[in-house]
């Protein structure tokens, strides 16, 4: 593993750089933009209210259109860069709650050079990442937060879980402290202008894509050879075999939880008025009785399969990152106790009370959707 850190490494800063330039670049050229646009702003009213002064109705009009223009593309401007992120969501989860997994978090990340974690956050998401923000929107002190979802704590061993906290610790430690973390969030940034600017101007929308194609492209290359890096260093810690082990089993669960637990969860609900189910109270029950350990063996190879088409060209495939770490596709002999038992287990029913009150509610907004849907309907065949 350290040979592919020392090939992956520098290949991976190169590309960061250049893109963080790029990025870097246009956010100045957008705010150079909206300097310019001000004060041709501020220069057409003084001359507007100079040659009115003067008597020149034509000229304080021209001066006054040219402030108008320039307000308007001021203000674009600022709506183009004003673009923040949303704030970390879930339920913050404060040291004294649950120490253990703080004394994890610590452990790892001082073993990784990961850097201080400013926050963790709880979600209803079978998924864990670590996020920055910078506390004043576009500018300001960048913070750290790492997200870990309650499915995902029920659906692997504290083994496992630490596996995944290594490789998410790995892209704190390789690519996101000191310079890179800055770099990272200007190419975040950079990205969302554009996205905006084909919001705000369709028609400059095909014009924006011809001209940064190269540069979308290198951004994907760039998600798919952090992955790699991060898979590496993970695996210098835990073991290629333990990681490869657990991307397997994030594949197999989250499959299970997508295709059995949450149609028939949603099967159920759909038919009931009133609560009678609390999908997350019961995610850790139901994982462990409804995922089988001899189905599981024989669908892995159907989930290599399906992970080569699943369409997300952001991340490198299941198959492609278990080549990379050089071990086959194995899945756990048998069941663990699961991470969220393990660590959260005074705090399960308060947080699963949290994400099934939010459940229930969306699904309430879904069934008086349908039936208004089916209403309508039913008035139009009369």
């Amino acid at each position: 593993m350290p040979a592919v850190l020392s090939r992956l490494s520098p290949i991976r800063s190169r590309l960061a750089l250049r893109l963080g330039t790029v990025a870097a670049i246009g956010l100045a050229a957008v705010l150079f933009f909206a300097a310019c646009a001000f004060v041709m702003q501020l220069a057409g009213l003084w001359l507007a209210w100079d040659a009115l002064g003067e008597g020149l109705g034509f000229l304080a009009f021209a001066w006054g259109l040219l402030a108008l223009l320039s307000g308007a593309f001021f203000v674009i401007a600022l709506h183009l860069l004003w673009v923040p992120l949303p704030p970390p969501s879930g339920i913050l989860l404060p040291r004294a709650a649950a120490d253990s997994f703080y004394r994890l978090i610590d452990r790892i990340g001082g073993r990784l050079g990961a850097g201080e974690i400013h926050g963790v956050w709880i979600t209803g998401e079978m998924n864990a990442a670590v996020v920055q923000r910078a506390i004043w929107g576009g500018f300001g002190p960048i913070r750290t937060h790492l997200l870990v979802g309650l499915p995902l704590a029920h659906s692997l061993s504290r083994h496992q879980l630490a596996a995944v906290l290594a490789h998410e610790f790995s892209h704190l430690a390789l690519q996101r402290r000191g310079a890179g973390a800055w770099l990272a969030h200007f190419r975040a940034w950079w990205l969302r202008v554009l996205e905006r600017a084909c919001l705000v101007c369709p028609v400059a929308a095909p014009s924006l894509d011809v001209t940064f194609r190269r540069y979308y492209r290198d951004m994907v290359r760039l998600s798919r050879l952090e992955e790699f890096e991060a898979d590496a260093m993970a695996a210098e810690m835990v073991g290629p075999a333990v990681l490869g082990q657990t991307l397997v089993e994030v594949t197999l669960k989250e499959r299970f939880l997508s295709q059995d637990y949450w149609p028939m969860v949603m099967a159920h609900g759909a038919a009931q008025n009133q609560p009678s189910i609390r999908p997350y109270r019961e995610m850790g029950l139901g994982v462990a009785a409804g995922f089988l350990r001899p189905v599981a063996a024989r669908m892995t190879a159907m989930a290599l399969v399906d992970s080569e088409r699943d369409g997300d060209f952001l991340h490198p495939t299941l198959a492609e990152r278990l080549r990379a770490l050089g071990v086959g596709a194995e899945v756990a002999t048998e069941d663990m106790p699961s991470a969220a038992s393990h660590y959260f287990a005074p705090l399960l029913p308060s947080l699963a009370w949290v994400f099934d009150r939010a459940w229930w509610q969306d699904m309430r907004r879904m069934l008086r959707g349908e039936r208004k849907g089916r209403a309508v309907r039913e008035d139009g065949e009369a």
